[in-house]
């Protein structure tokens, strides 16, 4: 077989940055060695079932979805999946809901996050926010290249993602203790927050026990129990939040999301809150039920609200 050499030429240098694209998409938060991590030889685990299930996760990544050019707006989202700090549902509370982001010329990002029950994992209660802060910290870096405004990347999380997001927004000023940390002085505070029937609190009359126990322990200090309590850390500079819960979710009390939302209001931030009187827990897109998947067209006016603003 004779191959003309230009196109084979050609053929190559479309392959290479294709492949290129490909390994773009899939960012590592850390370049080297991961902090608060061990070496302990073990593999994550990826499970198909409905849903993509994601446990023992050793390498935290962040995974790109960009509109097309004609049609982005500069605007971008860090989405966390719930999974009650034991695992990631993530294509259920992450890549689709990316995608849907992305016809609102949104850019998402779906993030792989360690979680605290993970054996590789040191400092357990402190890993899942040194992830997300690290994650806001890249969009900013790199808003340039991607077409993206500095000042418009918020973070989206549901159930215990939804708390890894609220955790963010009220503990963005923390230190990471990450040593000779080249992105130490990007600001990791969002824009904007939303939180989908989200975990919030951490005392036990309405956590979720599941994620409270992965997250700090069975026998937690009551300092350690307020410092995650995120009702309790909201300040005025809280970034704007929208929030969404169902009135019959049985696995995390929509009290998490009243007693945000009356902290948010107390301390003057904006904030808008969809409450449904069903849809259970971890409803995703909401597709299933007529009445709530209409909590995506809530969320994309309450974004050009803030456009306005």
């Amino acid at each position: 077989m004779k191959i003309c050499l230009p196109y084979f030429i050609l053929f190559l240098s479309l392959f290479s940055i294709e492949t290129t694209l490909a390994q773009q998409k899939v960012i590592p938060l850390y370049e080297g060695e991961i902090p608060n991590s061990t070496n302990t030889k073990e593999d994550e685990k990826q499970e198909e079932n409905e849903i993509l299930w994601i446990t023992n996760v050793q390498k935290p990544t962040l995974e790109a979805y960009f509109p097309s050019k004609r049609n982005t707006n500069g605007k971008a989202v860090i989405i966390c999946p719930g999974g009650g700090y034991h695992g990631l549902a993530y294509d259920w509370e992450g890549t689709e809901i990316a995608q849907w982001f992305n016809t609102k010329g949104i850019t998402a990002f779906v993030l792989k996050y360690r979680l605290p029950v993970a054996n590789n994992v040191t400092n357990k209660s402190e890993v899942p926010l040194q992830d997300a802060i690290r994650a806001i910290q890249i969009v900013r870096k790199n808003a340039t290249s991607w077409n993206l405004n500095e000042d418009k990347i918020g973070i989206m999380g549901f159930s215990a993602g939804g708390h890894l997001a609220s955790t963010l927004g009220t503990h963005y000023n923390t230190d990471t203790k990450i040593p000779n940390d080249l992105y130490k002085n990007i600001s990791a505070r969002p824009d904007y927050m939303i939180l989908m029937y989200p975990v919030i609190t951490m005392k036990e009359k309405y956590t979720h026990m599941g994620s409270r126990k992965a997250l700090i322990g069975n026998n937690p200090s009551e300092e350690i129990i307020e410092k995650y309590s995120n009702e309790l850390q909201v300040t005025s500079e809280t970034p704007p939040t929208f929030i969404v819960h169902s009135a019959d979710d049985g696995g995390v009390p929509v009290e998490n999301s009243l007693d945000f939302y009356k902290a948010l209001k107390e301390n003057n931030v904006p904030s808008e809150m969809h409450l449904y009187p069903t849809g259970g827990h971890g409803f995703g897109l909401g597709l299933e039920n007529n009445h709530l998947k209409s909590w995506t067209d809530r969320l994309n006016e309450w974004l050009i609200f803030l456009d306005e603003k």
